[in-house]
Order: structure tokens, then C-alpha cells, then sequence
């Protein structure tokens, strides 16, 4: 429910503070006064765009803001869920819009993106404006009326579940039947390609191995002539390292016995003497090794050019990349040949996931005609009381093929009296008609949803008299029952049977035209109302007028 709303510096509005209370409440005003202002800086908390135009004139900033007691409402989940503090049930959202253009949104203080306030927007507040009287026009709006009153949520899911799993395993029916007859049309061309690469026998690292190789015999000449300068500089004789080494120790070792400090180099230099001397073996015979042979060196070669004109070919970087395509043709090939039986299981999960999906949709169709039943008797019953008294109303439901909601397609049809074929509502109903039948319908999902606040927006337009006064007896009826309801409204039957009442004016100031909100006391409610049935000219006659409809006993 809507506890408080501020608002400053928005459009007409300097600043607007006021409290608002459970119940029926009505706001009256001359057209223009400003009431479309205020519903625009509710839309606003409830998620939808700004535009920094709306920023009063001659200021950089405006802020709205309203605070909600949600403890009714079963909604932690939603702080839970998104991280945001959950404060026994008292929730603030806030919007801020800058000269700049730039906008933020707050809940109780958090963050958050515009998306998840208009989230719970949806979950506190439905705005019913005239616009909103096209939605009959609509059969995804009817056909979520007859969900709403089946309480199908969970069947709902459930088919859409069922209903993106046939989806989905028919896009893979799809997309391997196009595969495979493309397969199929080049299927010479990918067995020539596998046998080419089949025949070249590739294995990996055989190129990195035969670059070496090669890399080594081109070289060989190069190669012998250091490790001989190497092998002569260890072993030579007289000269070399290791023979002179083994001169070194041997000397030392004669001494140790009357220079003990000796012993630890002597063994230092045993153990060099040891790794000099296995080095030099092994420079020995590497030497025998490498030798250079053409015909090798050609072989060689030979395959190299083979597997780099492979690459070439079929533009792969390495040797890996064309075993990688190789085992690919292999599995096409394979799928070709498997492909009537690979395509007959894919069918017959098709065919299951459909039976299973045709089986929700025959539940949800079950539900929904069972709502739809009801829907036509209760809505009989809220038409009659308003100036209806011969009205048909019938909920037509027909099949289309499997959707995203089902298979049903809901029309609302409608005529005002016995005589008159039933026909689309939205075709045949006059706009006091529309707006009865849509207050209907809204009263009858209110008490399906429990939606903490409804706005009214001119719900009364095309009616008057006793109809005006049911209108608002239906929705004094839905104030009652935890819920918060406020309309606006030209009519004073509706405005005499709120609990509160307020009211928008517009007054000249030196700093411009501005818009405010008041509520109004006792005395002053029969004024306005008394405006509203005489004009500026209040005469007695409507202020009795007033006093009566409003009950007040003077």
C-alpha cells in the first residue's frame, strides 16, 4: 500500500508531500490542474523511462519518492533475492532525474537498475489509464485474464517447460536434417577430402620432428665441426681438459697426506673430473651421429612439402588442425551413413516431447475453460448492477497450434442486450461500456491478485448517475479488502463515496504556474463536490446536492 509520495521539482510540482491511506480515495481537479503530472511521477517509481524535461524549469535535479508498507504482501522474497534490505515491510523507492539526463533509482536506499524497479513496480502498483481500455483489443491481455482466474501458474510453467523442450529438440530435427542432405550433396568431395588426409597417414608432432630432422642434416657439416673443436678441447692428447684434469687430481692427491687441506678440493675436482669426462664421451658420439645423407635429407623434405601443401589446401596452421578436420569428414561420412537411423531417434524424441507437450496444453486448456466459465457468470454479475441489466458476455476460446502459452486463443464477446449478436467487445462497445466492462474486470482480478495499490485513471469516462455511483461502490467494495484503492475522476457520485479526498489545483505564483495536492477536510469536500455538480457558481441547491451524496447531515 501507498503510504506517502514526495515529489520535487517535477513538471508543474515544487514540492509535494503527502500521506495517503488505505481504502477508497478519489482525486478530483480541473482538467489541466496537474493529475496527469502526479500519475507521471508515480510511472516514473514504477520503472518507466524519464526524460529530463520533466525537470521543473530553472532547476538541476528533481526527486520522487513514496513509501510502501508491503507486510501484507509476501514479498521478501524479492529483497532476498536481489539484496536489497527488507525492513519489516516498509519499503521507499526513489528516482532522481538530473539536468544532465542521467537517472537513478533507489530501494530503501539500495541501487538498482531500472529493470528491477519496474520489477516490483509491477508487483505494487497496476495504473489503469484510458490507454489501458485497448488492451481489450488484445487477446495476449484476455487470454491472461482467463490465466489469472484459473490460478494456472504452475500447469503454465510447466507446459513452457514441456513446450522449450519440443522446441528444442525440433530445431535439432531441423538443423540435422539440413546437415545431412547438405552432406549428402557433397559427399564425394568430403570422401575424396577424407581419403586425402586418411592416406597421408599424419601423426602428431611428425612435423615438429621432421623440421628438426631436417633442420640437423642441412646443417651437418656446421654441426660435426663444433662438436669436433668441442671433443678435441676435452680429450685431446697432452692438451686437453679432461687429461689435464686427471694431472690435477693426481697431484694433489700426493700431498694430501702431509696437507690434509687438500683432500676436499681433490674431491671437488673428482666429481668435475667425472662429469667432464661423461660429457666429453657423449660430444664423442654424437660425432659418429650426425652424419649428412641426401637421400634421407630428400625424403625428408619430401614429406614436409606434403603436409605444408596440405595446410595450404585446407587452411589449417598446423598438423593438428588437419588431423582435427580429417576425424571431422570421418564423423560426417559416418553420419551420412548413419543418418536415417541417428534421424528416426531424433524424431521419436520429437514425437514424445510433443505428445508430452500436447498433454500440458490439454491440462491448461482443461483450467482455462473452467476459468472461462466462470469469468462469463461473474462478470454477468458485475455488469448488470452497472446499467446493463440485458448485457450478454461470453468467453470464446478456440485452438491454434502449440505456442508459448498453450493452444488456446481467448475472445471476450459482448453485447449490451438479448437482441444483438455477440460480438469482440472492444468492436461493439461504446466507451462507458468499455469502461464498465473493463472495472469489471479489473474488480474481479483484484480479488484473484492481491495487488496492494490500484490507480483509476479517469475510470468513469462516458457514464454518469447511479451508473457513476455503482462504478464507485465497486471499487469502495475493492478498497475494502486489503487493498488501496484511488481514482481519479470528473464525477462527483464517485468522488462523494471515497474515504479520503484530494485534490489537484494549479495556481500562479511569481515564479510561475504551479501544481499542488491537497486532501481535503469535511467542509471543503462538499465545496468541491458542489463545484463539480454546479460549476464555479456553487448555488445551495448543490451544496444540499453535495451534503447528500455525501451523507453529511448539517
Amino acid at each position: 500500500m501507498l503510504k506517502h509520495l514526495y515529489i520535487k521539482n517535477f513538471a508543474l510540482i515544487d514540492i509535494l508531500d503527502i500521506d495517503l491511506y488505505p481504502g477508497f480515495s478519489v482525486i478530483t481537479g480541473e482538467t489541466g490542474a496537474g493529475k496527469s503530472i502526479i500519475l507521471g511521477a508515480i510511472g516514473l517509481l514504477l520503472g518507466q523511462r524519464a526524460d529530463a524535461k520533466t525537470i521543473k524549469t530553472g532547476t538541476d535535479k528533481c526527486i520522487i519518492e513514496a513509501q510502501f508498507d508491503l507486510s501484507r504482501y509476501r514479498l521478501e522474497a524479492f529483497f532476498t533475492d536481489n539484496d536489497i534490505e527488507y525492513d519489516n515491510g516498509d519499503c521507499i523507492i526513489r528516482r532522481e532525474l538530473l539536468a544532465s539526463g542521467k537517472s537513478r533509482a533507489f530501494i530503501n536506499d539500495t541501487p538498482v537498475q531500472l529493470a528491477m524497479l519496474k520489477e516490483l513496480g509491477d508487483k505494487l502498483v497496476d495504473v489503469h489509464s484510458q490507454h489501458q481500455n485497448l488492451l481489450l483489443n488484445k487477446q495476449d491481455f484476455q487470454l491472461s485474464v482467463a490465466d489469472i482466474i484459473a490460478s494456472d501458474e504452475q500447469q503454465l510453467s510447466a507446459y513452457q517447460q514441456a513446450y522449450a523442450d519440443y522446441q528444442a529438440v525440433t530445431a535439432e530435427l531441423h538443423q540435422a536434417e539440413e546437415d545431412i542432405e547438405r552432406n549428402r550433396q557433397n559427399a564425394d568431395f568430403l570422401q575424396f577430402q577424407f581419403d586425402e588426409l586418411h592416406h597421408a597417414r599424419l601423426s602428431e608432432g611428425e612435423q615438429e620432428d621432421l623440421e628438426q630432422k631436417s633442420d640437423t642434416m642441412t646443417h651437418s657439416e656446421e654441426i660435426k665441426a663444433a662438436l669436433f673443436t668441442a671433443d678435441h678441447a676435452l680429450q685431446a692428447d697432452g692438451t686437453g681438459i679432461v687429461t689435464s684434469l686427471r694431472t690435477a687430481i693426481s697431484a694433489l692427491r700426493d700431498i694430501q697426506r702431509v696437507y690434509p687441506d687438500m683432500t676436499e678440493l681433490t674431491e671437488r675436482l673428482d666429481s668435475t673430473y667425472i662429469e667432464l669426462k661423461d660429457i666429453a664421451q657423449d660430444i664423442n658420439g654424437r660425432l659418429e651421429d650426425v652424419d649428412f645423407d641426401p637421400s634421407e635429407l630428400d625424403a625428408i623434405n619430401a614429406r614436409l612439402d606434403k603436409i605444408y601443401d596440405l595446410e595450404k589446401k585446407y587452411h589449417a596452421e598446423n598438423i593438428t588442425g588437419l588431423i582435427a578436420l580429417r576425424d571431422e569428414l570421418e564423423r560426417k561420412l559416418g553420419n551420412i551413413e548413419n543418418s536415417d537411423e541417428a534421424l528416426a531417434v531424433l524424431r521419436q524424441r520429437q514425437e514424445e516431447l510433443r505428445k508430452a507437450c500436447q498433454q500440458s496444453a490439454d491440462e491448461l486448456t482443461r483450467l482455462r475453460t473452467a476459468a472461462a466459465r466462470k469469468i462469463e457468470q461473474e462478470m454477468l454479475q458485475r455488469l448488470v448492477p452497472l446499467g446493463m441489466p440485458h448485457v450478454q458476455f461470453q468467453v470464446q476460446m478456440t485452438r491454434e497450434a502449440l505456442g508459448r502459452n498453450g493452444q488456446d486463443r481467448i475472445a471476450f464477446l459482448f453485447s449490451a442486450n438479448t437482441s444483438t449478436p455477440l460480438q469482440p467487445v472492444s468492436q461493439v462497445a461504446s466507451g462507458g461500456e468499455i469502461a464498465r466492462v473493463m472495472l469489471a474486470l479489473k474488480a474481479m482480478i483484484s480479488g484473484a491478485v492481491k495487488l496492494p495499490t490500484i490507480i483509476f485513471d479517469e475510470i468513469d469516462t462516458g457514464v454518469s448517475g447511479k451508473i457513476a455511483e455503482k462504478m464507485a461502490e465497486i471499487m469502495q467494495e475493492m478498497g475494502r479488502n486489503e487493498r488501496q484503492v484511488i481514482s481519479i475522476t470528473h464525477l462527483p457520485q464517485i468522488a462523494a463515496l471515497g474515504t479520503t479526498h484530494y485534490k489537484v489545483s494549479k495556481e500562479e505564483t511569481p515564479q510561475g504556474t504551479t501544481s499542488r495536492m491537497e486532501e481535503l477536510s469535511s467542509e471543503r469536500r462538499i465545496t468541491e463536490i458542489a463545484q463539480m455538480l454546479s460549476g464555479s457558481d456553487v448555488s445551495e441547491a448543490a451544496i444540499q446536492n453535495a451534503k447528500q451524496l455525501l451523507k453529511v447531515q448539517k
